[in-house]
């Protein structure tokens, strides 16, 4: 009888300081999550400097588009972290609240590829037709282009809440819940509608993207110059497939949920971290300090140089 409460007291204590362990791995996570989105913001709010501030980068639809993913991104990690806060704290919110919450984070997911897609076709142009550049890629037509894709977003979150609110009671809208994309499943077909964006989406993307670094390849080819210009766009798009990869390792979320949940603590905040933190973190690193107008004003901010830059001379 002895041995047995002794056994007991010592599997409570392992129990005890295995909970404060994954505790503390827990606090250091968060803290680690807000410095890289400390850091990841520093570089959003230099760039984002440079392009309200420069008349000529304004004007360019590369820098449009460039400039609305990165804002587009850091409303979705924004979103993201305080969804991923109330989840880990159990905060209840109102079901209307929470559903438009999660309806933009849900729709800014999904504007990421699309906007990598009008991106890569924006090089394709500048290379395969380049005399209609200036025509057809302007920055009006660049905020056109955005507007199109935040509609497309939307679509099936309409389908979705016209789904849900068919499968549940008015009164539903006035609870409160815990606010995640889970809690809105209510039947099969939000999962089936679900499934298939994801897949067309990236699909579609994947494609374009293919077939833009293919056209601009060959053009590159029939250059023979290692350093034009249209072998740093298939660099470019090249990129922007990169980019779509990193997006698409979101998926794996609910296979790691399904699979490792009972294996590893701290999952769900893992799979955050990596599958939907990490690819937004490294758009300012991939594009902005690749770009030589951005990157002299980063090493400036950076390294505190007083030097004055002209931007028009890091065209």
């Amino acid at each position: 009888m002895a041995n047995s409460t002794a056994l007991y007291s010592n599997m409570t204590q392992v129990s005890v300081y295995s909970n404060k362990t994954i505790e503390i791995i827990g606090i250091v996570l968060v803290i680690l999550l807000v410095l890289c989105f400390c850091f990841f913001l520093y570089l959003i709010i230099i760039i984002l400097c440079v392009y309200f501030t420069t008349a000529h980068v304004r004007e360019n639809a590369r820098y449009v588009l460039f400039a609305h993913m990165l804002v587009n991104d850091t409303m979705y990690l924004i979103l993201g972290m305080f969804l991923w806060v109330g989840s880990l704290y159990v905060i209840y919110f109102p079901v209307v609240i929470c559903y438009v919450l999660v309806t933009v984070s849900s729709t800014s997911f999904k504007t990421t590829p699309y906007n990598l897609a009008v991106m890569a076709l924006e090089r394709y142009v500048a290379i395969c037709y380049p005399l209609r550049h200036a025509q057809l890629c302007t920055p009006q037509r660049s905020h056109v282009a955005i507007a199109i894709i935040w509609a497309v977003g939307l679509i099936p979150n309409v389908a979705d809440l016209i789904a849900l609110s068919s499968s549940v009671e008015t009164k539903y809208f006035s609870l409160n819940v815990i606010c995640s994309r889970a809690t809105f499943i209510k039947t099969p077909v939000q999962n089936t509608m679900r499934s298939l964006t994801h897949i067309i989406t990236f699909t579609l993307v994947g494609l374009i993207i293919v077939y833009t670094y293919i056209r601009i390849m060959l053009i590159a080819r029939k250059i023979s110059s290692g350093k034009s210009s249209a072998f740093k766009a298939g660099k470019t798009v090249m990129l922007h497939a990169f980019q779509l990869l990193l997006c698409m390792t979101a998926f794996s979320y609910p296979i790691t949920e399904a699979y490792l949940k009972n294996y590893i603590s701290l999952l769900a905040t893992l799979n955050f971290l990596l599958f939907m933190c990490l690819p937004r973190f490294l758009s300012p690193l991939i594009y902005g300090i690749r770009d030589e107008v951005f990157r002299v004003y980063i090493k400036r901010y950076i390294l505190c140089n007083t030097l004055k830059i002209d931007p028009q001379a890091a065209l």
